[in-house]
């Protein structure tokens, strides 16, 4: 697994970030947006083929911006993003992505690619500070719009993953740690959730 460094930050969409957040500290879960290394680490094996993909909880698009640079198309990205000011931020910053205004909790009905028509669903959303049922519902609803062998991948301040082990199992998931990033502020684990089956690479 591993240790991706230095600290990086986007000053361009920190400002807007940090007043969403002292706005909304529960809802945006964190003071500054994603670091240049853990965008990468969430990322690092998206490409054209990959697509669809769908975005959770985009904020700024950090991550967005990532995985649009590795070729994924810009057509066959759809942002679920709840904010209001983000949400209006990134259709002007994308204008070719496919941005929803909703809550990801009702990911299943709103299905931007038609069921299991995805194969990414790409996650940053604080789901640690996110209560169980609520956890659920995101990824029933991510894992209904994946394809069979298709990936959830998200982040966490923390080493250890913030979908409790009883959700994996009603789900029948499974997660694996794919990196820990020691610079990004604050410091950030990231990790893969699939359907239980072949041992994960």
């Amino acid at each position: 697994m591993p240790i991706i460094e230095p600290t990086d930050t986007t000053s361009d969409t920190g400002l807007p970030f940090l007043m969403e957040w002292l706005r909304a500290p529960r809802q945006i879960g964190a003071i500054a947006p994603s670091g240049r290394h853990l965008a990468a680490a969430m990322t690092d094996d998206l490409c054209p083929a990959c697509a669809p993909v769908i975005e959770l909880g985009p904020g700024t698009g950090v991550f967005t911006e990532a995985f649009l640079r590795r070729g994924v198309p810009a057509q066959r990205v759809a942002a679920v993003e709840l904010n209001n000011t983000f949400a209006t931020g990134l259709a002007a910053r994308f204008p070719d992505i496919q941005v929803l205004r909703g809550d990801a909790t009702r990911l299943a009905a709103l299905s931007p690619f038609g069921p299991g028509g995805a194969h990414r669903v790409i996650c940053g959303l604080p789901l640690r500070s996110m209560a169980p049922k609520t956890i659920l519902r995101i990824l029933s609803g991510s894992f209904a719009n994946l394809a069979p062998g298709g990936e959830l991948r998200l982040f966490t301040y923390g080493l250890g993953c913030p979908v409790p082990a009883s959700i994996l199992d009603r789900l029948d998931l499974r997660a694996k740690r794919k990196a820990f990033i020691l610079r990004n502020a604050p410091p950030a684990a990231v990790f893969s959730i699939q359907r239980r089956g072949p041992a994960l690479p």
